[in-house]
């Protein structure tokens, strides 16, 4: 079954750790090293940008087991190139040193 999938391309990043404080977790907020991104300005490109968590689950939905998790990229963190992300839903635990997807659109080119 053909489902007209359309090659995108993508940066990997790598799902850091949520955004905290010394005490507080705040799980709403994930932080997201970029490949080849190495400081602030080059960071502010990907501001706006899809970023997906592709997972494999057990139990098959509509002939498939992957599942994506969708969020978007807000704004850099620090000066290394490191960017925050919101997911629709926080991304779970087992994610920490995953690889995400950062789609290269929307363009604001």
């Amino acid at each position: 079954m053909d489902r007209g999938l359309i090659r995108i391309s993508f940066r990997r990043g790598r799902h850091l750790s949520f955004q905290r404080s010394k005490h507080a977790l705040t799980p709403n907020t994930s932080l997201v090293k970029i490949e080849g991104v190495d400081d602030t300005k080059s960071a502010k490109f990907y501001l706006g940008k899809k970023v997906a968590f592709v997972y494999r689950a057990k139990r098959e939905v509509r002939g498939s087991n992957i599942r994506v998790i969708w969020g978007k990229v807000t704004r850099p963190h620090g000066n290394s190139g490191v960017v925050r992300a919101r997911f629709r839903n926080n991304l779970p635990p087992k994610s920490l040193g995953a690889t995400v997807r950062v789609m290269l659109y929307p363009s604001n080119i």
